[in-house]
């Protein structure tokens, strides 16, 4: 057995220290899907790859119990947890320009809209995901892999335990059924 699947059966019995030894194994990784999620993208939260990257080792340190089987699904779980922190962070910012403890400005309608695309294109398509979900989960956590966690299609495949040939459809199938979701 890899290191990797000993730290993740340990990490399963509630081991903490197991599970900050595969962060430091895998840490690498992390940072990786972390900046391939920032990269290309306007500021779409406060923080760099690095902080991304520590801010999800937080949120499974404190989930409690990891329950997976391969560093495939670890990193499929991963790239959850990145979506999940991105959504989050997304919903702050746009709550707090709402009005959340914020002095208010006179802005132009430009400069508003600049500000807020990216966050609210973020929840925009975490709303689609989840109709997505209900359709076909498979299509939703193949997004969440390749978008949220900047996966190959061949970690997508592992992970899920399909041909990388039914994770280019899906990811195509994907595709199509979003752009059509958010053009509502």
């Amino acid at each position: 057995m890899s290191d990797v699947t000993v730290l993740l059966q340990q990490a399963a019995d509630n081991d903490r220290e197991a599970l900050d030894r595969l962060f430091a194994l895998l840490y690498a990784d992390l940072h990786r899907m972390a900046r391939a999620q920032l990269a290309g993208n306007s500021p779409i939260t406060l923080l760099d790859a690095t902080s991304l990257a520590h801010e999800a080792y937080l949120r499974l340190r404190n989930a409690g119990r990891i329950d997976v089987d391969s560093r495939a699904r670890f990193m499929a779980y991963v790239s959850q947890v990145l979506r999940a922190i991105i959504v989050d962070f997304a919903r702050k910012r746009n709550a707090q320009r709402r009005g959340g403890n914020q002095v208010h400005v006179t802005l132009s309608t430009q400069v508003a809209e600049e500000i807020g695309g990216a966050d609210d294109d973020i929840e925009r398509i975490n709303d689609a995901l989840i109709e997505l979900e209900k359709t076909d989960p498979r299509l939703k956590r193949v997004v969440e892999m390749r978008y949220f966690g900047g996966m190959t299609e061949p970690e997508v495949a592992e992970a899920l335990g399909v041909t990388d040939r039914t994770v280019r459809r899906d990811w195509e199938r994907a595709r199509l059924l979003l752009s059509v979701s958010l053009k509502k």
